[in-house]
């Protein structure tokens, strides 16, 4: 058995039941939610209630098995809002593997990094903008 966000026992039969797997990753996307990092806060109040382009954006939202930042699912547009644990080794490979996963279901996803958000949010907003506005 794992551990959970909470650390609460978690069976290792998830994999195999995606009933399960969403219940459990539904609890962790409501868990940060409530605790978002800097950034995340900082791009949400950029995002949130169409501010940008009219787009509605979803934040900490489930697609398969994985939670992402934010997300457009009018435009299959994911935000993803890179901190310092995007560093470790290994890190790298889980995420091409995971933006693979996830362009395969229809999503183009865009990395900034926590460093990039707090000092120039304006320049991020104007590249998310950029591919909201190529997209047909």
């Amino acid at each position: 058995m794992g551990r959970g966000l909470g650390g609460e026992a978690i069976d290792a039969r998830l994999t195999a039941d995606k009933t399960n797997w969403y219940r459990h990753l539904k609890g962790f996307s409501a868990e940060m939610r409530r605790h978002p990092t800097e950034a995340e806060n900082t791009l949400w109040q950029a995002l949130r209630n169409r501010q940008l382009a009219g787009v509605k954006f979803r934040r900490q939202h489930t697609i398969g098995r994985y939670i992402v930042d934010f997300v457009s699912t009018d435009y299959h547009l994911i935000i993803e809002v890179d901190g310092c644990v995007h560093l470790e080794e290994g890190a790298a490979e889980y995420d091409a593997g995971r933006t693979h996963d996830l362009q395969e279901k229809g999503y183009r996803t865009l990395r900034f990094s926590n460093a990039q958000i707090i000092a120039r949010l304006p320049d991020v907003l104007t590249q998310i903008q950029q591919v909201l506005t190529a997209t047909p």
